[in-house]
């Protein structure tokens, strides 16, 4: 970047419009909504994430597991095409409202003085401090989560209902009075996106952890994929607050990757994906000599 240039923060993405949830306050910065790119023409596609790089620099891409497969092999086949190593997919392990939240976390951080390998390697740290579940109708076809026997026998009587918590730790209950998940022992906001299903069950487990407050939202789409039924009501504890987040990122120690060289925390650089490398401990100075003897 030239001196003097406006500097334009980091680009956060998503896949769908569902997955960019609204600002959380003022200086959250808009998601880049990647929709559609797979149903577009490549030559299309090509220069719509070309122009983004060069407006933005960097571009980070938050995706569920549940993400359909042409849209990840188009999101591949582009950044291969375009040979850039300023584009990274980040794919972790929870429920796609909670990788809304995440993704709003990031576009928060996305305004301050992170460089772009911290920004993205800070959703790795961020997801410690998500709590994920889901009220679900049936857990028949849950395969996220472990299920034992007799939920699924359950699951197939009429009016089941059992709580779901995929994220930090798998918990799993059926809903009962005084039925209850383990939750976060620091205060967070809820948010819930409701499917096809009612319960008042999720608002009393917001005042069990204690939540500041519960917002509804849209469900995301990719909900009942992940979940495998639409009879659920998908909740996600989370942190709020951006000096909070902004305190939590730049606590941790920052490193360079020894592969591309970009400003990173934890161990394992989002962009290029290398990891530190792992150092032979050093032989004994006298089997040393005894080799060359």
């Amino acid at each position: 970047m030239k001196s003097g240039e406006l500097r334009v923060p980091t680009a956060i993405a998503v896949t769908s419009a569902d997955m960019a949830l609204p600002a959380q306050d003022e200086r959250t910065v808009p998601a880049v909504v990647l929709s559609g790119l797979e149903h577009k023409p490549l030559e299309h596609a090509l220069t719509e994430l070309h122009t983004l790089l060069e407006q933005h620099g960097y571009l980070v891409v938050v995706c569920s597991r549940a993400t359909p497969e042409p849209v990840l092999q188009r999101l591949y086949t582009l950044r291969a095409l375009l040979e850039s190593d300023r584009i990274a997919f980040f794919r972790p392990e929870l429920p796609p409202l909670g990788i809304a939240v995440l993704a709003r976390q990031l576009r928060q951080l996305a305004s301050c003085d992170l460089s772009p390998g911290v920004l993205a390697s800070a959703g790795r740290l961020l997801t410690h401090y998500l709590h994920a579940g889901a009220v679900l109708g049936s857990v028949a076809r849950l395969d996220r989560v472990p299920v034992g026997l007799k939920a699924h026998a359950r699951s197939w009587v009429p009016g089941s209902q059992f709580a779901v918590l995929a994220h930090p730790e798998p918990q799993l209950v059926k809903i009962a009075p005084g039925a209850t998940l383990k939750g976060p022992e620091f205060t967070t906001w809820m948010l819930v996106g409701k499917g096809q299903m009612h319960s008042e069950w999720v608002g009393e487990l917001g005042g069990r952890w204690s939540v500041h407050g519960l917002r509804e939202v849209p469900l995301p789409a990719e909900s009942p994929v992940w979940w495998g039924t639409g009879r659920m009501i998908e909740f996600c504890a989370h942190l709020a607050d951006l000096s909070v987040l902004y305190q939590l990122v730049t606590s941790v120690r920052q490193t360079s990757c020894h592969w591309c060289g970009m400003d990173v925390i934890g161990d394992r650089c989002v962009f290029c994906s290398a990891t530190p490398p792992v150092h032979e401990p050093s032989a004994p100075r006298a089997l040393e000599q005894g080799a060359s003897a």
